[in-house]
């Protein structure tokens, strides 16, 4: 049994900053891709931020130079700090994870999401 926990969301004012934490838990033989989605109300769930092991991280377009996505993989964990937030990124921010399990094979793992709420 696998499990990602978030926390750290909550409601900021336009210009603050928040940072979202996720640690995955339980069976893991090995952890490969860690990052974020959100989903906003009535849209889509769209990338954030991945950040694979060794290699390229990735950022959507529109949090380029604001949100900066790290790992500390000692202790699986993945990190989202968010500065010059706006009301636009408000949404429910979600973590994943690709995780191999003991007993062979991979799949993606998903946090319960933590709402984030920018007030303008």
């Amino acid at each position: 049994q696998v499990q990602l926990v978030e926390s750290g969301g909550g409601l900021v004012q336009a210009g603050g900053s928040l940072r979202l934490s996720c640690t995955a838990s339980g069976s893991i033989f090995r952890v490969t891709a860690m990052g974020w989605y959100r989903q906003a109300p009535g849209k889509q769930r769209e990338l954030v931020a991945t950040m694979p092991s060794g290699g390229t991280t990735i950022y959507a377009d529109s949090v380029k130079g604001r949100f900066t996505i790290s790992r500390d993989n000692a202790k699986n964990t993945v990190l989202l700090q968010m500065d010059s937030l706006k009301p636009e990124d408000t949404a429910v921010y979600y973590c994943t994870s690709r995780i191999t399990t003991p007993v062979g094979g991979f799949r993606d793992y998903w946090g319960q999401g933590t709402q984030v709420t920018v007030s303008s």
